[in-house]
């Protein structure tokens, strides 16, 4: 390789490194201004001066405001932590009580990472419809893994009557943002402490007497 080649070549990776570096401080900066101004608030112009770009690179990179809706979800990196959470709930075998814990883990994290862009997604969403749809999304791909997960389980695993929806929805009920804010901002627990009351509730409130009772191994108490 001649040293002409080398250094476009190179040339190219730090173009590439600093347009991500780039996309980085806007998301950020969008994160930060909609969450303390809240979105309706925000303009693009603001965004740009936060990150320290021009108008023009804002929407070279995201295309409109209606496009931040990408920068928030880059910021709070939704998605981090899903391959961990894959891991541990193939760590847990077949032990419901053990996928129960994985699963409380990983909300425990999204909360504490992203639990402000969570709420503003939500809220902004009832006027914005780009982030309705964002925040329906997130919750549609919760649901599909914990519907996995549930149906996966024997039949029996589940309290008498109860559906894998309905479970479902219990689980939404019950390890939600708002039970997590509540918790946290205003009753000063730890969430270390919210995730053992999640492990420990929807052992009780999911799982059959027999199946939570039986002291075969991978009973929440050995976790």
């Amino acid at each position: 390789m001649s040293a002409e080649v080398g250094r476009r070549r190179y040339d190219s990776l730090r173009r590439a490194a600093q347009a991500l570096d780039t996309r980085a401080e806007i998301a950020q900066a969008a994160r930060r201004l909609f969450v303390a101004r809240g979105w309706a608030a925000t303009t693009v112009r603001d965004v740009a001066r936060e990150a320290g770009v021009s108008v023009p690179t804002i929407y070279s990179v995201y295309g409109n405001k209606a496009g931040l809706t990408r920068a928030l979800a880059d910021a709070a990196d939704l998605s981090a932590d899903l391959p961990q959470q894959v891991t541990q709930l193939e760590a847990a075998g077949a032990s419901p009580e053990r996928q129960l814990a994985a699963m409380a883990a990983y909300d425990r994290r999204l909360y504490e990472r992203a639990g402000d862009v969570i709420t503003l997604l939500r809220e902004a969403g009832r006027t914005e419809p780009e982030l309705a749809a964002v925040y329906r999304d997130g919750r549609r791909r919760a649901d599909e893994t914990r519907v996995a997960v549930f149906s996966s389980w024997p039949a029996g695993t589940l309290r008498p009557g109860l559906e894998v929806q309905h479970a479902v929805d219990i689980y939404a009920g019950l390890c939600g943002i708002d039970v997590y804010t509540t918790f946290t901002a205003e009753r000063d627990w730890s969430p270390d402490r919210v995730e053992q009351w999640w492990s420990e509730t929807l052992v009780r409130e999911l799982l059959s007497c027999g199946c939570h009772r039986s002291g075969r191994p991978g009973r929440l108490a050995q976790i």
